[in-house]
């Protein structure tokens, strides 16, 4: 059967996919997989986006909501939970005061309330809808946005296309498809992974199959001591530090893992009384927070101060949000009724909030905005077409016709 063909919408100068192709000689059926490669970087090209990557955030562990980008204030104390809102430089726009530096920099973000999906609310399903798309099915193990990104836009220079760091996701409750390597387009478009554990010598990282130019991106030591003071002496802000250092010299995507397993650790999964996940919003109050608001601004900064942060989108996100009333131990459980992100630089027009949740943040009350929507603006920003049809050569038995990249539309007020 001839595969699904993406949609013919017209890019930013007015170019069509169909009308590339005629100028092109190529016929728009039954192009191989080389060929829509070609494609597709001769488009992102043509778009003026073949030097855009991005930066990954995930919140991996679920963030509140309440306690980060969408604070309650006039919601009853078992709702709004401890923290009060504070302005920020975006009129009308309040953060949570958890995240001070951030609401300083409104300027640049892009802030989305009304996320959901209805699916089984654990942290495996939203990590996989927030980081592909769609969910695991049958034979079908979708692919992450950095390995299609991979797929499709390749190498630049001498470094990998995507990357994961500080490690790979691991242990979160249960042993399932977590949405970040490349699923069924094989392991040529998996991330390469860098070993930037505290412990890491420069003699593990000689070990860096990509070369010297690989090595020297991930020597955060080379920073100046006034750059890694300002991203912070921890694991994240290294992470987002090396992000940077990564797409600076080339990387098109690489994703930040905050935290790379829950086991035993504190983590935005705030139950505030399950023993393999200890959090409490006191821990958003003293280390959570703070920690990703430090990073997340340091990083916003950087990228602004080198000229990188209109061609580089940096998304901050989560797999769920947390329950509106806080439960008999003072934390909050899993709740994907809804939950907020942020996006940054990459062409997004920064000083806004789309969408919106219910007064007591159960439910989108304005634009709900499914994970798949957020995966589609990413690799529109990045160029590629979100309709482009996704080749499987690995799966058991070939989908047919080819789905889409995403099954959705990007979030057009974004673009």
């Amino acid at each position: 059967m001839t595969p699904l063909q993406p949609i013919d919408r017209p890019s930013e100068d007015g170019v069509s996919r169909r009308d590339f192709l005629r100028v092109g000689g190529l016929s728009v059926l039954g192009l191989s997989s080389a060929e829509r490669c070609a494609e597709q970087r001769a488009l992102a090209e043509a778009r003026g986006k073949g030097q855009r990557r991005c930066i990954f955030l995930l919140l991996s562990g679920g963030p509140s909501h309440f306690e980060t980008f969408d604070p309650k204030p006039n919601a009853p104390a078992e709702i709004r939970g401890p923290f009060r809102a504070i302005s920020t430089a975006t009129p009308s726009l309040h953060f949570s005061e958890t995240l001070p530096l951030l609401a300083q920099r409104t300027q640049h973000l892009a802030v989305l309330r009304s996320l959901w999906h209805d699916a089984t609310p654990i942290h495996e399903t939203g990590q996989q809808l927030i980081q592909t798309g769609r969910l695991l099915r049958g034979n079908f193990t979708p692919p992450s946005l950095g390995s299609m990104v991979s797929w499709l836009l390749g190498r630049r220079g001498n470094l990998p296309p995507y990357a994961v760091l500080p490690a790979p996701l691991g242990n979160f409750g249960v042993k399932m498809w977590q949405g970040q390597r490349a699923g069924d387009l094989g392991d040529d478009c998996n991330p390469w992974d860098a070993p930037l554990a505290e412990s890491a010598s420069l003699a593990a990282l000689a070990a860096a199959p990509f070369g010297d130019e690989l090595r020297q991106a991930l020597n955060w030591r080379l920073e100046s001591e006034s750059t890694r003071r300002q991203y912070g002496d921890f694991e994240f802000g290294r992470g987002c530090l090396l992000a940077r250092r990564l797409v600076e010299r080339g990387v098109r995507f690489v994703t930040v893992n905050m935290y790379d397993c829950l086991a035993e650790r504190i983590t935005w999964d705030c139950h505030a009384h399950h023993p393999a996940a200890p959090a409490t919003l006191h821990d958003y109050r003293n280390r959570i927070c703070p920690e990703f608001d430090q990073a997340f601004s340091a990083l916003l900064d950087d990228l602004q101060q080198r000229g990188l942060l209109r061609e580089t989108l940096v998304v901050a996100v989560g797999e769920f949000g947390r329950t509106p009333r806080l439960n008999e131990h003072g934390g909050r459980d899993h709740w994907s009724g809804v939950w907020s992100g942020v996006l940054a630089g990459g062409g997004i027009s920064g000083g806004q909030c789309l969408g919106a949740s219910d007064a007591h943040g159960t439910a989108p009350a304005d634009r709900p905005i499914e994970p798949a929507e957020l995966a589609a603006t990413i690799l529109h920003s990045l160029g590629v077409d979100p309709a482009t049809p996704l080749t499987l050569p690995n799966t058991a038995e070939p989908v047919s016709p080819a789905p889409p990249l995403v099954e959705r539309e990007p979030i057009a007020e974004l673009i």
